[in-house]
């Protein structure tokens, strides 16, 4: 996973630097966003160069580019923003494993599409005899990807069949998750399943098929006339074989492409569609039915923040006491750890306490959140809490021993209270802190507020709306917690002697 974030932040540097070699050579360019985080068969950073991009989207790109007389320009954008960024115009097409659906194309200009494929269930080998369908997994936890038709389909099975759907950012963890046992099934589509089986043995997609998609390109609405002309082009690619050897060189060719290319390609013959679109409904009326998920979601970040700090407070103390009271070798090694946690990203320990430990011991997703959360966390508040006790006044502690107090009592009665009282402010900013990166945990599954109102965003096709609404949410959240810190600071700031 790291080297494969890496590889897309080369490629999105390359992306960045492009306009400039484009701009000195003067050619036409078609701009097409992906994900290389992606991976293979769809768009990847080249494992022997990672200054280029490879994929069937690469192909297709090219493809396009060449019919249009103009030169492909690969911009990396995250598969949840694809959408976004394509109505504000960051790029010219998005070719991403992107799906067909109606939502998309009431507010996109949506090409033909270019490829079928099936959503395949994908189980454990011991349990393919037991979960064969979606109704057999009531009450068990089942993986995909958010924005997906998979999505849509866990979404209605959780209404139909009690399954529990776990979202995840990428699709590498789903399959790794499952082997592992954290969920009980992942519902994919069979480019991205077959892969993944491939390389996580003890896995076995179900051959039935759960739902029929279509991958598309996506453009802002005034580009429909540009839309036009790459349909053209698609049409004849299909005629002319040119498709088919793309999808070959990837092994993903097969008769469902050439009844999809039949149809798209004959003037009596109707083209595929995906489902009928209900009603649109506004953004507010949309933001209204998803309220109590917004609401359950909010109850889970405040809740998760509360225990991790309570974590964050308790190992604080500790570890601030250690490192004043303790031995050299103790206060080395709390020093240690402490610089260790705060020079390292917090998504990072996140992804070791959840993946790189699962070898060993396999935490709960919400376990996990928790335990790096309040850990994160207490480093910075035991150096809050270290610079509290340090501040309180040397004749204070010195008067406490000439009357007879031990470390213990100086520490409980007389040191410890003021450095409370001066460690209060700083409390409170970590704790607001914690609330807004609580959103971090996403990446681990857990749906927390801002999780949700993603979710929220992309079926609507806008974030003014559910940002305003999540941002509303969180400051109703953290201004009590503010206001009580001040309330209490200004009580002990009256009872100073």
């Amino acid at each position: 996973m790291l080297s494969r974030t890496v590889a897309s932040l080369v490629v999105s540097v390359i992306g960045v630097l492009g306009p400039h070699t484009a701009a000195a050579q003067s050619v036409a360019e078609l701009r097409w966003g992906g994900d290389a985080e992606g991976g293979a068969p769809f768009v990847e950073a080249d494992p022997d160069d990672p200054s280029r991009v490879v994929g069937f989207e690469v192909d297709i790109a090219g493809l396009l580019a060449d019919g249009l007389g103009r030169v492909p320009r690969f911009i990396q954008s995250g598969f949840t923003t694809l959408d976004a960024s394509a109505l504000r115009g960051d790029f010219d097409i998005a070719l991403s494993g992107i799906e067909d659906s109606p939502s998309r194309r009431a507010r996109l200009a949506v090409t033909i599409p270019y490829h079928q494929f099936r959503e395949v269930l994908t189980v454990r080998e011991a349990d393919a005899a037991r979960f064969r369908t979606l109704a057999d997994l009531r009450g068990r936890r089942v993986a995909t990807l958010g924005a997906t038709l998979a999505f849509d389909l866990l979404t209605r099975a959780q209404v139909d069949h009690g399954v529990v759907p776990v979202t995840y950012e990428e699709d590498v963890h789903p399959y790794s998750d499952l082997a592992l046992g954290r969920v009980d099934a992942v519902l994919l589509d069979d480019v991205l399943a077959e892969r993944r089986v491939r390389q996580n043995p003890g896995l076995t997609n179900q051959p039935t098929d759960v739902g029929i998609g279509y991958y598309v390109g996506i453009l802002a609405p005034e580009n429909a006339p540009l839309r036009d002309r790459i349909d053209d082009i698609l049409k004849q690619a299909m005629r002319d074989g040119r498709l088919e050897a793309i999808f070959r060189r990837w092994q993903m060719w097969n008769d469902d492409q050439r009844r999809l290319y039949a149809r798209l390609t004959s003037a009596t013959l109707p083209p595929p569609t995906v489902e009928t679109p209900s009603p649109q409904m506004g953004a507010w009326e949309t933001v209204w039915r998803y309220l109590p998920s917004l609401l359950g979601a909010a109850a889970i970040t405040l809740g998760l923040s509360c225990l991790s700090m309570a974590l964050a407070v308790g190992v604080g103390v500790v570890v601030a006491s250690g490192r004043v009271y303790g031995a050299t070798p103790l206060r080395l090694l709390l020093t240690g750890w402490v610089e260790a946690i705060r020079g390292t990203p917090l998504l990072l320990q996140l992804f070791v306490i959840y993946y790189g430990l699962a070898a060993v011991v396999q935490l709960p997703a919400l376990v996990a959140a928790f335990v790096g959360l309040g850990l994160n966390y207490a480093a910075y508040e035991s150096e809050i809490y270290r610079g509290a006790l340090n501040a309180v006044p040397a004749g204070q502690l010195d008067a406490a021993r000439t009357l007879g107090f031990s470390e213990r009592q100086t520490l409980w009665l007389i040191r410890g209270p003021q450095a409370f009282r001066l460690a209060l402010p700083a409390m409170t900013n970590d704790f607001v802190a914690l609330l807004k990166d609580s959103s971090l945990v996403s990446v681990i599954t857990v749906v927390e507020l801002t999780k949700q109102t993603s979710i929220l965003a992309v079926n609507i096709g806008s974030w003014v709306v559910p940002g305003a609404v999540c941002a509303a949410m969180y400051l109703a959240m953290s201004l009590p917690i503010a206001h009580l810190a001040r309330r209490l600071e200004r009580g002990w700031s009256r009872s100073k002697p």
